[in-house]
């Protein structure tokens, strides 16, 4: 079972892999191109689309230390560098 933010280790593929979803303990990456179709199998594929955003959702509004807004991942850089190329 996929659990947001648990680990930095887990992914879920959704269709085969056509979507990703990569666990983070800081941020949860969605990656891929998914086309859901008007038959069964895209019902499917949307209800592990919405269980995934929805333990996502969930997980965030548990969290009662959450911040307002992460630092930037890796830090911004400070200070300059010559260019090596001219």
């Amino acid at each position: 079972m996929f659990k947001p933010f648990a680990n930095d280790s887990d992914a879920l593929n959704i269709n085969g892999d056509a979507l990703s979803v990569t666990n983070g303990t800081t941020r949860i990456t969605i990656a891929g191109d998914l086309s859901i179709a008007r038959d069964k199998t895209g019902l499917a594929t949307a209800l592990a689309l919405q269980k995934a955003v929805n333990a996502i959702v969930d997980a965030l509004q548990k969290d009662a230390a959450l911040p307002a807004k992460l630092a930037d991942e890796p830090p911004a850089p400070t200070g300059t560098a010559d260019n090596p190329f001219i």
